[in-house]
């Protein structure tokens, strides 16, 4: 079964936009975990519109399945997660103004850079994956940096997917997930997808082993109610 983590940036965001502590985030995971999702995602940025770095720490003391933190290694962030010491750091090259991540890391190209960062959270017991496209070379470029998994960004394969060009959405991302078994990377994904295109791709994609979701879930559960919302992602995932 695929693992589902879910992204409480946009809670965050409703958080924020009060000033004040309603939708309380420790709180929301405690529930999360408890509808049975297995994972708590949370994307901090250097401005800290959503997600605040304090709220790594107090959720840190809380989660009690797999917490993933997302971002740009930028040395205030690396700083952040040799503190708190998540279950996994995912890594993505992000630009502080973007409104969301829109690209995977071109992984020969920073191979240097991602060889220094991952090595020193690794050796602080902290499992690594790669925010990447969907490309066989990035893919294949990843396992020499010394990552643990890579996590596909899965946003071509959603719009492609809502415009019914269901074969061509997953086409590059098979091959994609095919390399990392081969290269022996564990992978991840997630952008984009929903109660609509999860199923499919879950299908087509061998040895899927988490994907994190958060703006398609959120925005469902609005309607449908987070308990439920929860339980149809797993069930789609089994």
């Amino acid at each position: 079964m695929t693992k589902l983590s879910v992204n409480i940036n946009k809670l965050a965001t409703l958080r924020n936009s009060r000033g004040g502590n309603v939708p309380n985030l420790i709180t929301s995971a405690q529930d999360i975990e408890s509808f049975g999702a297995e994972g708590i995602t949370i994307h901090p940025r250097p401005d800290e519109r959503h997600i605040r770095y304090q709220d790594a720490r107090d959720l840190k003391k809380v989660v009690t399945t797999e917490f993933n933190i997302e971002g740009n290694p930028v040395p205030k962030f690396i700083d952040l997660v040799l503190e708190v010491k998540p279950t996994q750091v995912t890594l993505v090259p992000d630009a502080e103004d973007a409104i969301t991540s829109n690209a995977g890391w071109d992984t020969i190209k920073h191979k240097d850079f991602l060889v220094d960062v991952i090595q020193t959270i690794k050796e602080n017991g902290i499992r690594t994956s790669i925010f990447v496209d969907p490309s066989e070379k990035m893919v294949e470029g990843a396992a020499a940096t010394g990552t643990d998994r890579v996590e596909l960004y899965t946003e071509s394969f959603a719009h492609l997917f809502a415009l019914g060009k269901k074969e061509e959405s997953i086409a590059s991302f098979i091959k994609a997930a095919e390399m990392a078994d081969k290269v022996g990377l564990g992978l991840n994904a997630g952008h984009d997808l929903s109660l609509d295109n999860i199923k499919f791709f879950k299908e087509h994609i061998p040895n899927l082993l988490e994907v994190s979701i958060g703006h398609a879930l959120i925005c469902e559960s609005i309607y449908l109610g987070l308990e439920n919302v929860i339980n149809m992602y797993l069930h789609r995932l089994k």
